[in-house]
């Protein structure tokens, strides 16, 4: 159960700072849905606004990555941080980038090598190899 508010469309109508941000949603999207992450954000509208743009800026522009790829890192990230909310949302919207289901395997099998290898190194305190020390 949500901590918070969930905005419907009706309460949207009452501010219009929340309804130029769910308004860009649905356009950029080319869809009339509105998901409960962002119902929620609109009990703050400069919150809403702020998070809105940072995530158009990032995940709705032409760029060196793919929107599936951006997706799967998303999805990633999601695992790590362990946001349910996150991997259910960004693994549609994979999908919906053309993920398959052997994709979705193979994403899981890394994030899980990743995981694991990661864990091990830090409890080991393994120094970084001089060869892989990122230089400008």
């Amino acid at each position: 159960m949500a901590t918070v508010k969930l905005w419907t469309d009706a309460d949207e109508d009452s501010s219009p700072a929340v309804k130029s941000v769910f308004d860009d949603i649905r356009a950029t999207r080319k869809s009339d849905f509105i998901n409960n992450f962002w119902r929620g954000l609109a009990n703050d509208p400069p919150l809403l606004k702020r998070t809105w743009e940072s995530l158009k800026a990032v995940m709705a522009v032409d760029g060196a990555l793919d929107p599936l790829t951006r997706e799967m890192i998303y999805i990633a990230v999601s695992t790590a941080n362990s946001c349910s909310y996150c991997i259910h949302s960004h693994t549609t919207a994979a999908r919906a980038h053309g993920m398959s289901d052997a994709q979705h395997a193979e994403l899981l099998a890394v994030i899980g090598l990743a995981a694991q290898t990661n864990h091990l190194v830090t409890a080991m305190q393994i120094p970084v190899d001089e060869a892989f020390l990122v230089r400008p």
